[in-house]
Formats: C-alpha cells, sequence, structure tokens
C-alpha cells in the first residue's frame, strides 16, 4: 500500500511515517515513483507505536518492541515495569485529587488552620504527595479540622 493510503487508514501524517522510518521503527518496501510503500503490516505497527506511546514508552524503547523484520517481540518484564510505573503515577495523582477536594470542602476558617491541608502542602514540597485517603473529619462526618 503506498503512503498516502497508510496516511489515510492510519490518521498519521506522511511526515510522521518518515520519522517512524528514520527511527528504524517502520520499514518501507521501497519507493514506486516519488512514493513509498508499505507492507499491510505497517497499520498493526503503528497500532504498537501508538499505544506504546500512549503508556509512556519513548520511541526507543517501542523500536525494541520489533524484530529486524518488523514482527512484535515485547518484552512482557518491560511491560510490568511500566505498569509498576502507571500505578505509581495513579497514587500520585489520587493523592493530589484528594487534597483538592478536601481543600474545596474543609471546614477549617481558612486552610492555614487545617492540618490535613498543612500536611498536603508539606509533602508537595518535598515531592511526596500523601497517600491518605480522606481526613479523619471527613470520614467521620464530625467536621472539624
Amino acid at each position: 500500500m503506498d503512503i498516502s493510503e497508510v496516511v489515510k487508514r492510519s490518521g498519521l501524517p506522511a511526515s510522521t511515517l518518515r520519522f517512524y522510518e528514520e527511527k528504524g521503527l517502520i520499514a518501507s518496501l521501497g519507493q514506486q515513483g516519488e512514493r513509498r510503500r508499505f507492507a499491510p503490516q505497517v497499520l498493526e505497527q503503528l497500532a504498537l507505536i501508538g499505544l506504546g506511546q500512549s503508556a509512556g514508552f519513548s520511541l526507543d524503547e517501542i523500536g525494541l518492541m520489533f524484530t529486524a523484520n518488523g514482527q512484535m517481540n515485547i518484552d512482557r518484564q518491560a511491560l510490568l515495569a511500566k505498569a509498576d510505573e502507571l500505578d505509581a503515577t495513579i497514587r500520585t495523582l489520587k493523592a493530589m485529587s484528594n487534597g483538592l477536594r478536601h481543600a474545596a470542602v474543609c471546614p477549617a476558617p481558612d486552610h492555614a488552620q487545617c492540618p490535613t491541608f498543612q500536611r498536603l502542602l508539606k509533602a508537595a514540597a518535598q515531592g511526596t504527595p500523601t497517600r491518605r485517603s480522606r481526613p479523619k473529619h471527613l470520614k467521620t462526618g464530625r467536621g472539624r479540622p
């Protein structure tokens, strides 16, 4: 299939396809006139590249997921390591979300008087978000800071 068909079916611009080819992620079968031609499997390769990028893999890491002839060769340990990394990111984002939710509903007269919010600020300053899910006074419904 020529490059225009790959562009149409993948939704990627031709410049991206040429870049991926330069990086060794995909390979063209050659050119017919001025247009590159690709095997049908390139669409599956492009899908894996997109999925890998969405998961946070670098293009170099994604390149290791293909054999020299373009077949998939995915390292399961790399997938597990990336899943662990994503889980850590999710925990961090959840802690941030909980902190914002607490700040929005905290019954303290101001946030400077809220021990939970002060703990969140301290953790943020140290770059280590808290893991606590909800402040005790919001769990118990007693409404004290």
